[in-house]
């Protein structure tokens, strides 16, 4: 069914993830609620809820990331978290996509920008690397910019280059992040 402007409308009841659809990115409750019913993300929001939770030891652990640290969480049905602490650089002109898995990046601390292109229009530089599931690409400048802080996230689907880590402004910030890996 279309509309006068020529927009085709999706049948009433058809859920969100049912649809094909590139990244999402907001606070965390806009995420889980777009990402809701789809496989594994019950096991990341519940590992998210503990990460934001003030005391917590997901919390806690997080928040002694040190720059340059990066800590693995092995979660329920093949999920898995990346806990980094970092400083934030400048655009590095390389974009990077996941076969086997989602990223659900959630900043903790601080802010960054990130980012994301559809992998069609990028040029690969690296083949996909099967053991590290990561495809490189080279510089594209048509790109949506998303500017995530502590308390929001981005999700990238096999579909979405995506280029994180990035400045907010002139100078380097630490950031405190976790990367959560869903299989696909």
């Amino acid at each position: 069914m279309g509309s006068k402007f020529g927009f085709r409308f999706l049948p009433r009841g058809t859920p969100a993830h049912a649809l094909a659809i590139m990244s999402i990115f907001g606070s965390i409750a806009v995420v889980r609620a777009q990402t809701e019913g789809r496989a594994g993300f019950a096991q990341a929001f519940a590992y998210l809820d503990e990460i934001y939770r003030e005391g917590s030891e997901a919390r806690t652990r997080m928040l002694a990331q040190t720059s340059g640290t990066i800590y693995r969480v092995e979660l329920a049905g093949g999920v898995f978290a990346m806990e980094q602490g970092y400083d934030t650089r400048v655009r590095p002109g390389a974009f990077e996509s996941h076969r086997k898995y989602i990223d659900i990046q959630c900043l903790v601390v601080g802010a960054e920008l990130m980012e994301v292109a559809d992998i069609a229009k990028l040029p690969v530089t690296e083949a996909y690397d099967a053991e590290r599931d990561v495809i490189i690409y080279g510089d594209f400048l048509d790109t949506s910019v998303l500017r995530i802080s502590a308390g929001e996230a981005a999700v990238y689907f096999p579909e979405d280059g995506h280029m994180p880590n990035l400045r907010v402004g002139a100078d380097a910030a630490f950031v405190r992040k976790t990367v959560v890996k869903v299989p696909v």
